[in-house]
Formats: structure tokens, C-alpha cells, sequence
């Protein structure tokens, strides 16, 4: 059986229960207006794109992907052509040592059967991390990225995002970044909506006006 995934008429019920239950988040909800976190993307094309994004800013992470698409025809490798691919190749390309070691570590799982795509969307949260987290290059936030981006799950909270804890601080009038329990005791009253929460969080972190106002 499929796990739950996001749809616009569980966004349009998250969005309602969420300000009804979260005074702080209230005006964040509705200040972003709808929520636009889908979860379209395929897993294994997911999980490259976050490599070659990690630790890079927008527009250069960027060149970087439209440089190692086009290198493999215009799109990204399927998994068996991208395992086999030389380091140097991917070094070329302008790929970290780390990064080229990732993405083919990341190819080698979906090729080997160590990750299959098609039972990711039968299996748990809690399952999904532990086949993904693994891999090299794959930990704890990337896995909730992947869930979230991908796989439409929408019940994740990233307890290790910073955008999220920052946030969180701010609205919550905290004198420092909440650590994993903190944050997950706020966001308790969030389920199972906490990756909606969470996407309204981002966004409060771009509204200064918002943040700063009382509830």
C-alpha cells in the first residue's frame, strides 16, 4: 500500500488545520498564501541534483548541472551509465572528488538494487531513511529533502535544517536554535502536517515583517 502523499486537497486541509491549531504560524500561512510543495521529482534524479547542490550557492551549483547534463546528452545519466562514469570525467565537469564519488555511489545503489524506486513509495518515513542514509554522500537532511521534494511525504520534519530552526527561534521567541527535541516538541501539534509546517517556515524566513510581529 502507497504512503500518504501530498495532493492539493490534503495542502488545502494542512494549511486550514495548521492555522487553526498554531498562533505564531498563523500569519506566516497567511502572509505565503497556498503552499506549493508537491513532491514530483523521481528519486534517483532527486537525490543527484541535491549532490551537486550541497555546499554551493544557486547559480553555481547551476552551471555546474547544466555542465554534467550536457556531458551525458542533455539530461542526467541514468543509473548504470553514471556508476561506471571515471572520476576525472565528473572532476572535469567541475564535481568535487566528494561530489563524484557521491553521485556515482548514488548510481551504483539505484543500479544495484540496494534503492528501488518503485517500492520507495510503499515504504514508511522511517524506512525510506534507512535504505537512502547509507549511501555516501546521502544523511539525515538530504533523506528528509528526498521525502519531502520527491516523494511528497506529509508528515517530515527536518530537524536539522537550519532555515527551519531559524525560523522556528524567531517566531517562537527562543533565545537560541532549537536542538532536535526542541524543535520536535514544537512541532508536535503539526501533525501530520510537519512538512507543510516546515515549507511555511522557509517562507519565514523571507518575510522579516512577519517574523517580527506578534501573532
Amino acid at each position: 500500500m502507497a504512503a500518504k502523499r501530498i495532493d492539493d486537497a490534503l495542502l488545502e486541509r494542512a494549511r486550514r488545520s495548521l492555522a487553526r491549531r498554531d498562533a505564531a504560524l498563523r500569519p506566516v500561512i497567511r502572509a505565503a498564501g497556498p503552499c506549493g510543495l508537491h513532491g514530483r521529482e523521481g528519486a534517483y534524479d532527486y537525490l543527484v541534483r541535491s549532490i551537486l547542490y550541497q555546499q554551493l550557492a544557486g547559480k553555481a551549483a547551476r552551471a555546474i548541472e547544466l555542465r554534467f547534463q550536457a556531458d551525458f546528452g542533455g539530461r542526467t545519466p541514468r543509473a548504470p551509465e553514471l556508476a561506471v562514469a571515471r572520476r576525472d570525467r565528473l572532476r572535469r565537469l567541475g564535481l568535487s572528488g566528494q561530489k563524484a564519488d557521491a553521485v556515482r555511489a548514488v548510481a551504483r545503489a539505484f543500479r544495484d538494487g540496494a534503492v528501488r524506486p518503485h517500492a520507495l513509495p510503499h515504504m514508511s518515513d522511517e524506512e525510506v531513511i534507512a535504505a537512502v542514509t547509507p549511501i555516501r554522500g546521502v544523511g539525515e537532511w538530504t533523506a528528509h529533502m528526498l521525502l519531502m521534494f520527491a516523494l511528497g511525504r506529509p508528515d517530515v520534519l527536518p530537524v536539522g535544517d537550519y532555515g527551519v530552526r531559524k525560523a522556528a527561534q524567531a517566531l517562537y521567541g527562543l533565545s537560541e536554535l532549537p536542538d532536535r527535541r526542541a524543535l520536535e516538541a514544537i512541532g508536535e501539534p503539526w501533525r501530520p502536517y510537519r512538512s507543510i509546517a516546515s515549507w511555511y517556515l522557509w517562507r519565514a524566513t523571507e518575510m522579516p515583517n512577519v517574523m517580527a510581529s506578534p501573532p
